[in-house]
């Protein structure tokens, strides 16, 4: 018996050995295996990363200008204009990942999809047209002859069980005491803010509130308060030859495409900060001038490529500059234009001219919202995190083909007879009447306020 066990337990140290000799070797494969794996993996990333800096430089932007550095305006030209380099605007945020409770609370409900009901009752339109001595002719469709007004009366109002915050002038007051609000972008943001300030000064007394001359920045104030109600005329948020606010109609569109710091100067003490960008980029290609190249050297890109690298910019200046918790910052999308009638109305030839009523079909979407470039400003904005907060107006303009001011504007070029004898062919589909859409969207923003 002692010698049955005696060889019981000579076996037992064979077979560990052999096991462990098996589970070595196996331990060998699976790690020469990975190991080859994770070469291949380093190897096919240093390669994508030999590839990339061999076609792809990227800018470092908003940098502190050299001396020399001349300033974009008007007068700008190009010397020289060569191919596009290639290069980007390279930027990275490492706490933009961290996203706010109150990022996902405004995920929770979705305001930006529903449908247009009329409101006939007093409560609308939310302002008066005539009561507003701050209202743009371009904007003042009734004044100028518009004989039917259902385009006020329009309210928006999100699918269950989602509400919009009622619109309340107190305590819109109330939020910005103390505090700059200001609308940064080009004239349809400049419609925002002259939106703004007509629902907001019904309630301040005349000699407690003034507004400064129209300029590169515009102030309405509200001695009471104590708060600003602001707009910066910045068409495509970086520096550019565009940048005066009334004589900006330029044969050759240059900008700065790697900083912002010209306008960032004017913003960055404001507390709400509302910005757009996009009808400018739409207008042909744009002459780009490097911070590090010499004066009057430019290379020509697409205006989607300029708008991105504008982005970009952008972004990085909100990635080291604003603190969420004391700053607030919104991108308003895109707004739409209605230039084809056949786009809602299949066979005909016009435009928004003679329009009334909102489009119903609730998946339209015309050919003045091109969708690459809202999924670059989505890429571009999620990286960002809660530092900046998304007013999507595109959709819910899409419907209103009856709120752009068509031929019931002033208009700043003399009509000719020819062109007075077809509505159609100077109406402005682009810009919208004031009271209107643009009304809803300061709506959406007290909304998120």
């Amino acid at each position: 018996m002692s010698q049955k066990w005696s060889r019981k337990k000579s076996r037992l140290p064979l077979a560990g050995l052999l096991f462990m000799l098996a589970l070595t070797v196996t331990f060998m494969v699976l790690y020469n295996e990975r190991s080859i794996q994770q070469i291949h993996h380093n190897t096919n990333r240093e390669q994508d990363l030999r590839e990339s800096s061999t076609f792809t430089s990227f800018v470092h932007p908003n940098l502190p200008p050299r001396n020399h550095l001349e300033v974009l305006d008007r007068f700008s030209r190009c010397n020289s204009t060569n191919e596009y380099s290639g290069k980007k605007i390279g930027w990275v945020d490492h706490t933009a990942a961290q996203v706010s409770a109150a990022a996902n609370e405004e995920n929770i409900c979705d305001v930006f999809s529903g449908k247009w009901v009329f409101d006939n009752s007093s409560s609308y339109p939310l302002h008066k047209e005539s009561e507003c001595p701050y209202m743009s002719d371009q904007l003042a469709c009734q004044k100028h002859g518009r004989p039917d007004l259902e385009y006020q009366h329009w309210r928006w109002q999100p699918h269950p069980p989602c509400n919009l915050k009622r619109w309340n002038v107190t305590q819109m007051w109330e939020m910005l005491r103390g505090k700059r609000l200001m609308f940064v972008g080009d004239s349809l943001n400049r419609g925002q803010w002259i939106s703004m300030v007509c629902l907001l000064q019904s309630v301040i007394p005349r000699d407690k509130q003034s507004m400064s001359p129209n300029a590169h920045l515009t102030i309405f104030r509200a001695e009471d308060y104590n708060a600003t109600v602001e707009f910066l005329w910045a068409p495509l948020l970086v520096e550019s030859n565009s940048d005066d606010p009334v004589n900006h109609r330029l044969d050759e569109r240059i900008i700065r495409p790697d900083s912002v710091l010209k306008h960032a100067s004017k913003w960055q003490h404001a507390d709400i900060l509302i910005f757009n960008t996009y009808l400018w980029w739409r207008q042909g290609p744009v002459k780009i001038q490097w911070s590090s190249e010499e004066k009057g050297s430019c290379e020509e890109v697409k205006g989607a490529e300029g708008m991105e690298m504008a982005m970009n910019a952008w972004a990085h200046w909100i990635s080291n500059n604003v603190d969420p918790n004391t700053k607030r910052v919104f991108f308003v999308t895109m707004s739409p234009t209605h230039q084809w009638s056949r786009e809602w109305n299949p066979g005909s030839e016009g435009n928004c001219h003679g329009e009334k009523k909102p489009i119903e079909e609730e998946s339209y979407w015309g050919s003045g919202s091109d969708i690459p470039t809202m999924r670059m400003v989505e890429r571009v904005l999620r990286r960002l995190g809660p530092k900046v907060s998304v007013i999507n107006i595109t959709q819910l303009s899409e419907y209103r083909k009856d709120g752009h001011p068509s031929v019931y504007r002033k208009f700043w070029e003399p009509l000719n007879d020819d062109r007075l004898k077809n509505p159609a062919s100077y109406s402005d589909c682009i810009h919208w009447c004031v009271p209107g859409v643009p009304d809803v969207w300061n709506q959406l923003l007290f909304h998120f306020l």
